[in-house]
């Protein structure tokens, strides 16, 4: 989240208090809002407008407020902000006994519902970011032990994954 006082405070200020499904700015508009003029990547690199959360104040900014980019026209000097929604989704799972089986789609889909990069939730998992990125490919399952260490980080994050298939 950005703090108050920090450079891009106003954006995510200016976010917040819309709260419209999605918002679209000109380059000028932001600027006006921070009272400065946005930094030449903003205007030359589609990454400076990317979502990521750690070392991004920017980003931290628009995300921060609930919002994320959905759109970033270098061309047309525009960028459109779209509400961050959780899709409520039911995934099918497998089991064995009372262990749930976790595959690619549903270990993505709690690191997603945490909102934290692989490195990260590899570091709660005490697994390597590539164990991770292996897990989501589908080139290795993790382990029954692994599958009920799974289980109790999505409980702990409040991640539901539906009925047994």
């Amino acid at each position: 989240m950005s703090k108050r006082g920090s450079k891009y405070f106003p954006l995510s200020d200016y976010l917040r208090e819309r709260g419209q499904e999605e918002v679209t700015l000109t380059f000028a508009q932001i600027e006006k809002l921070l009272g400065n003029p946005l930094p030449e990547g903003a205007r030359i690199e589609p990454g400076w407008w990317g979502n990521r959360k750690q070392g991004s104040p920017q980003a931290a900014a628009w995300l921060g407020a609930g919002y994320k980019v959905k759109a970033a026209s270098l061309t047309h000097k525009r960028v459109t902000f779209e509400i961050k929604t959780k899709k409520p989704a039911i995934y099918h799972v497998r089991r064995d006994g009372d262990t749930v089986l976790w595959d690619a789609q549903l270990i993505k889909a709690l690191r997603s519902h945490m909102d934290v990069s692989q490195a990260e939730f590899a570091r709660r998992m005490g697994v390597r970011q590539q164990t991770v990125s292996e897990w989501e490919t589908g080139t290795y399952e993790p382990t029954r032990a692994t599958s009920k260490h799974l289980s109790l980080v999505a409980e702990q994050a409040g991640f539901t994954y539906g009925a047994a298939e």
